[in-house]
C-alpha cells in the first residue's frame, strides 16, 4: 500500500504542474493573439500607399520579440514537465519488481500437457468474457480441439447475458422455463424475478397495459407459495396505473439496480446448473496472485539475506502463511491440533479409533513401539488402525 502511495504522489505532481502550465499556455497564448489581431487590425487601416510609421515599426517588433520569448519559455517549461513525467516512470519501477522468478516454480508450465492445459485455461476464460474469435482463433492455433458441446454453454450464456443487459427478458425466460424443474431442485428464485421485472415493464406503461399485465400475472402462479409477499406488493401496485405509478409508493420497483441484479443471478443459478464456477477461474488465480505477490517477495528477501533459500523448495509448500481472505476458501481445512500445521497430501489428517483427529506427522511422532496413545483421552491404539480422512 505504502509503494502505490509513493507512486500516487508522483503521478500528483506531473497532474498538478500539467495543469498549471495548460492554463499558463492557453492564458499566454490567448494574450499573444490579442495582440497580433489589434496590430493586423490596426496595418489593415492604413492606406495601401502609406509606409508603416516608426511608432508602428517599434510596436511590431516588440510584438515579434514577445513572441519569441514566449515561444521560448513555454518550450523550457513543456521540458521540464517530461523530467517529471520520466520520475513517476523512474518510481514505478524503483517500487514495483517486475521479475517474479525468484518466487516461481521451476517447471511449473514445462511440457506440452501443461502447457495444453494452460491454453484450455485461457480459451475457457475467453469464451466466459464473450470473446468468441478470440478464442476460437486459440482453440486453432493451439490445437485444442474442443468439442461443440463444451463451448455451447458459455456462448448461450454470453447471449442471454447480453439480451439482459439490452433489457430484453425473452431469451433468459425462455431459458429458465425449459430448465424449470432443475432450477427449483437448487431453489432458485430466477424465474420468478425474470416474471417480475417483466411485469414491471409492463406497469410502467400505464393505464394502456393494465389488462395485459393482469393478463401475464398468471405467469406467477407457480411461484405463489414462496413469494406471497412480493407477489402483494405487485398486485398493489395496480391501483396507481390511473396515476403517475413512477411518483407512488412503488416508484422503487422502477430501480436500475433490479436490472443489475438479474445479470447477477442469472450467472450465478446458469453457472451452478451448469456445473461451472460464477468467475473464470484464470481471473480468479490472477486476483489471488495480486494479493500473494507482496508478502512471497519479502519473505523471499529475508530469506536471502539470512541465507535460507532452501527452506522455499524443501517442503511442497510456501514458507509462510498468506491469508487471501474468505472470499477465495473454497474447501475444507484441517489443521493439526498437536504439530500446528495445515494438512497436505504428504501430511493428510488421521482419524483415530476414539474419534480424535492428528496429522499423519503427529501420528508418526506420538507413536511408540506398536502402540500409540491418544493425546486427548486414554485410548491406545495400534497406529494402522487409523484411517487417513478425506474432505
Amino acid at each position: 500500500m505504502d509503494i502505490c502511495l509513493t507512486v500516487e504522489k508522483e503521478l500528483e505532481k506531473v497532474l498538478s504542474k500539467f495543469t498549471a502550465l495548460r492554463e499558463h499556455t492557453q492564458r499566454a497564448l490567448g494574450d499573444i493573439a490579442t495582440s497580433v489581431d489589434n496590430i493586423k487590425k490596426e496595418i489593415s487601416e492604413v492606406p495601401a500607399d502609406h509606409e508603416v510609421s516608426a511608432t508602428q515599426s517599434m510596436v511590431l517588433s516588440q510584438s515579434l520579440r514577445r513572441v519569441r520569448d514566449t515561444v521560448s519559455r513555454l518550450s523550457t517549461e513543456h521540458k521540464d514537465l517530461h523530467s517529471t513525467v520520466s520520475r513517476v516512470g523512474k518510481a514505478i519501477d524503483r517500487n514495483f519488481k517486475s521479475d517474479f522468478s525468484s518466487i516461481t516454480t521451476a517447471g511449473a508450465f514445462e511440457g506440452d500437457e501443461k502447457q495444453k492445459i494452460l491454453n484450455k485455461v485461457v480459451c475457457e476464460h475467453f469464451l466466459r468474457q464473450g470473446m468468441l474469435d478470440i478464442a476460437e482463433a486459440l482453440n486453432e492455433e493451439a490445437d485444442l480441439n474442443l468439442e461443440e458441446s463444451r463451448k455451447e454453454p458459455f456462448l448461450e450464456l454470453h447471449r442471454i447475458l447480453e439480451a439482459l443487459k439490452e433489457k430484453n427478458l425473452e431469451p433468459a425466460l425462455k431459458w429458465a422455463e425449459s430448465n424449470r424443474s432443475k432450477l427449483m431442485a437448487q431453489n432458485s428464485s430466477l424465474e420468478f424475478k425474470l416474471h417480475r421485472l417483466q411485469f414491471i415493464s409492463l406497469i410502467r406503461q400505464g393505464q394502456s397495459k393494465q389488462m395485459v399485465a393482469l393478463m401475464y400475472s398468471k405467469n406467477f402462479a407457480p411461484f405463489a407459495s414462496q413469494h406471497a409477499k412480493d407477489l402483494q406488493v405487485l398486485m398493489g401496485s395496480l391501483l396507481y396505473l390511473h396515476q403517475d405509478i413512477e411518483k407512488s409508493p412503488y416508484a422503487y420497483l422502477f430501480e436500475p439496480i433490479y436490472w443489475a441484479e438479474i445479470c447477477d443471478v442469472f450467472t450465478r443459478d446458469a453457472c451452478s446448473l451448469m456445473g461451472l464456477s460464477v468467475e473464470s477461474p484464470l481471473t480468479v488465480s490472477m486476483r489471488a496472485g495480486c494479493i500473494a505477490l507482496p508478502p512471497l517477495l519479502s519473505i523471499r528477501q529475508v530469506m536471502q539475506q539470512r541465507h535460507c533459500t532452501s527452506v522455499w523448495t524443501a517442503k511442497d509448500e510456501l514458507p509462510v502463511e498468506i491469508d487471501l481472505g474468505s472470499e477465495y476458501h473454497y474447501h475444507s481445512m484441517f489443521a493439526c491440533p498437536i504439530l500446528r500445521q495445515q494438512s497436505s497430501d504428504s501430511n493428510p489428517p488421521m482419524r483415530l479409533i476414539c474419534g480424535h483427529v492428528i496429522s499423519q506427522d503427529a501420528l508418526n511422532k506420538l507413536t511408540n513401539g506398536t502402540k500409540v496413545k491418544c493425546p486427548y483421552c486414554p485410548m491406545e491404539q495400534i497406529p494402522a488402525d487409523a484411517k487417513r480422512i478425506y474432505f
